[in-house]
């Protein structure tokens, strides 16, 4: 056990990633199918910032309780079944938080004294946030314009860094992860706010760091093995083995403190808000550090393979013994001395009888003629 935890500390690992890359598009596949289908059964549950509504706050005192609140807004003759209503915590002090789609200015007025007078507490006390659905549509628009941009200038960015079929599986990546974390929040039917689109900037970031930190190394050992007839696929395994350890350390490191925040924010101090933020963030730094190795290199590899340089070595792979061999001396073990090399292995030392070399019993020898 100590020596495997030495090779991954070395990156002197020999895992087989690329020769088991349809595992991970498999799942991949399956988990965005989910998303696709929870979207089209279910949607996005999008905040008032983006569909338009009206929300009040104020402080939960009183006989202000959630089921209270229903009850008022049924009697005010608004669709209690589509709001959302929820105890806001920040330390001692409790709010409660009512948001409902756009009401009249009469409803709106009456709705907001009773909830006033249920809690206890002067009108002045509750707030109210409206925005409106023409201006939540061109913040969604936006948004999406702004995802849209970022992504052909980080492709543009990646392809003169390293080359266009980086930026094709980088792009892959970011898109996979994206899409992980919005199934997410259908599926669970989490609010996306505003924050949430910040969120999912940030796993943005970290993905294509992630991403970024595998390509820098396929791109130095395809160098290093220019002069060696090695396939793609073993430079891909090289250099996943190679950041392994660094990779894991990355996300580690990242995830520990959203962790922290999504445990200490929302549990202990009640801050639905953090919840919903931190949740998107430690799905997407996860799917992000999976992707990478995953997603990313592997349509690489399926691309590269498929150039004029690469493609009489498709489908080769050193794996075990020879792979690291390969990382050791920069130069493959050949075919034919791989074969020795396992037939050797398989043999006792002691040398075999004469009669289990031949296929048949030798003849005998004829009489020589005097």
């Amino acid at each position: 056990m100590a020596g495997r935890w030495q090779r991954l500390y070395r990156g002197e690992t020999t895992i087989n990633f690329y020769g088991r890359r349809n595992i991970g598009f498999v799942i991949s596949g399956i988990v965005l199918l989910a998303t696709v289908i929870s979207l089209f059964a279910q949607g996005l549950n999008l905040g008032i910032d983006f569909k338009g509504g009206i929300a009040y706050e104020l402080p939960a005192s009183g006989a202000l309780t959630i089921d209270t609140a229903r009850t008022i807004l049924e009697e005010n003759k608004v669709e209690a079944s589509g709001a959302k209503i929820q105890t806001l915590s920040s330390g001692g002090d409790q709010r409660l938080r009512v948001q409902l789609g756009e009401l009249d200015a009469k409803v709106e007025t009456a709705v907001k004294d009773d909830l006033a007078a249920k809690a206890k507490v002067k009108v002045e006390e509750v707030s109210v946030e409206k925005v409106s659905a023409t201006w939540g549509r061109s913040i969604t628009w936006n948004a999406v314009r702004a995802l849209l941009i970022f992504l052909v200038l980080v492709s543009l960015f990646i392809a003169w860094r390293f080359e266009s079929r980086m930026a094709a599986g980088a792009i892959a990546a970011v898109v996979h992860d994206v899409g992980v974390s919005v199934g997410v929040y259908s599926l669970l039917q989490l609010e996306v706010t505003p924050s949430t689109v910040v969120a999912f900037l940030t796993i943005l970031g970290f993905s294509l760091y992630d991403t970024i930190v595998v390509f820098d190394k396929v791109h130095e050992n395809t160098t290093r093995f220019s002069g060696s007839r090695v396939s793609y696929g073993d430079v891909v395994n090289v250099s996943m083995n190679q950041v392994l350890m660094r990779s894991l350390n990355t996300s580690v490191a990242a995830l520990l403190p959203v962790m922290s925040l999504l445990i200490l924010g929302s549990g202990l101090f009640g801050a639905v808000a953090l919840q919903e933020f931190a949740l998107a963030l430690l799905v997407g730094m996860a799917t992000g550090a999976y992707s990478s190795i995953y997603i990313a290199t592997p349509i690489l590899g399926i691309l590269k393979e498929r150039s004029a340089e690469y493609i009489t070595k498709r489908g080769e792979l050193s794996l075990g013994n020879d792979m690291a061999t390969l990382m050791a001396t920069g130069a493959p073990v050949s075919r034919r001395a791989s074969a020795r090399k396992a037939e050797s292995s398989a043999e006792s030392p002691a040398m075999p009888a004469v009669d289990a070399i031949l296929s048949h019993p030798p003849r005998p020898r004829k009489k020589s003629r005097r």
